[in-house]
């Protein structure tokens, strides 16, 4: 890890286990994911294999509770492997972060019997797993779902999720199903797994970026799934959503850090290499004073999301806040971070063997999903004025 890095994370007193967690990522992802992520992109290619080998590491479970295989360890723990894995590959990182969201609803929400049917498969990555709660229909307004399970001994689900990663390649689905009336209290929440009768999935999409994860619809056509597979109780499904939200808004900031960070010292080391009028191009000044708005902004960016993962781990009662404001500040400035490394390396930046164009397609996306970057502003400001 270079200086800067550690300078930031030294006023949060990192002990050794928390290094020693952050070497272990970054270890991992500078020998398995960083020399295949080009290639992975490019083929758009699902490295289940890869991703499998990140469960001895313990990070299939980051958070969840160890007598379920878990890990159980702290969100700003959290959020240091996914920095570290996302300076790699941010599309890698990312769907160990929606694995984990998903792990740890069941780990929360879950009776004893359904965390021990699940979660130690899940935390050891021998099940893989994906979230589904955005339809073709509502994505922002998440209360507006229209997936509908009907109970006649099991449930019966119909209805259609949109954009969901890792579909089709998953083992385990969460699913946000409307089980009542319409509105947020008529949902519930299921775990299906992929061998479910009625459940299919759509084409892969054609994406900007995250290449190396599939993104298919989720399709239920009578699909049935056992009753003993409701999350908690029919109703608790949005709280449910909704809870799993905070962590998953911190897990893709740093996503959206680490592969910033990526690009930052890609600029660095290019910027000292290339050369024009005579000179390195880091000698102009328009170009120092560049480098160093993108280093302080991303020092920023890395102190505000420590802090907001600390309130989390302390439940602190402005934790949702501070989530929302963590994942909208960090990710904006992430892309931009990854944008402004594009354009000072020229034309070279274009080029896909020079890794900067996929991380600007990669992280574009950070600020849309997990809740869009302006329905981030939506739950600061009603925080704000007590909505």
């Amino acid at each position: 890890m270079d200086a800067a890095v550690d300078a930031s994370t030294s006023q949060f007193e990192l002990n050794e286990d928390q290094r020693a967690i952050q070497e272990m990522a970054e270890a991992f992802a500078a020998d398995r994911v960083a020399p295949n992520a080009l290639d992975w992109d490019r083929n758009k290619h699902f490295p289940a294999d890869v991703i499998r080998e990140t469960g001895p590491l313990g990070l299939g479970g980051i958070y969840i509770s160890d007598d379920v295989g878990g890990s159980a360890l702290g969100r700003l723990d959290a959020v240091l492997i996914f920095e570290a894995l996302s300076r790699a590959d941010p599309a890698f990182s990312s769907f160990i972060s929606i694995h984990n969201m998903v792990a740890s609803m069941i780990d929360r929400f879950g009776s004893n019997e359904q965390r021990q049917r699940f979660l130690p498969k899940l935390t050891s990555m021998e099940w893989l797993a994906s979230y589904c709660l955005t339809e073709p229909g509502s994505g922002s307004d998440a209360a507006a779902l229209k997936t509908r399970a009907v109970k006649g001994g099991d449930y019966v689900l119909n209805g259609v999720k949109q954009f969901i990663s890792g579909a089709g390649d998953s083992d385990i689905y969460i699913v946000m199903a409307r089980t009542g009336t319409d509105g947020p209290k008529g949902i519930s929440t299921f775990v299906v797994p992929k061998d479910a009768p009625g459940l299919s999935f759509g084409a892969n999409e054609h994406k900007m970026g995250w290449h190396m994860q599939s993104t298919r619809q989720v399709i239920f056509e009578d699909c049935k799934v056992p009753a003993q597979n409701l999350l908690s109780a029919e109703g608790a499904g949005f709280g449910i959503a909704m809870a799993g939200l905070d962590g998953g808004r911190l897990n893709i900031a740093a996503c959206s850090l680490g592969g910033a960070q990526s690009a930052l010292d890609k600029a660095l080391a290019y910027t000292a290499e290339r050369k024009a009028f005579g000179s390195k191009i880091n000698q102009f000044q328009a170009l120092q004073f560049k480098l160093a708005d993108m280093e302080t902004e991303l020092q920023a960016a890395r102190i505000f999301l420590y802090a907001a993962a600390s309130k989390l781990d302390r439940n602190a009662p402005d934790a949702s806040k501070w989530s929302a404001m963590a994942k909208r500040f960090v990710t904006d400035i992430g892309f931009n971070v990854a944008n402004d490394a594009l354009q000072l390396h020229g034309g070279y930046g274009y080029l896909h063997d020079y890794g900067i164009e996929k991380l600007v397609r990669d992280l574009r996306v950070h600020q849309i999903l997990e809740g869009t970057n302006e329905i981030m502003r939506v739950i600061i400001a009603r925080a704000l004025i007590g909505r």
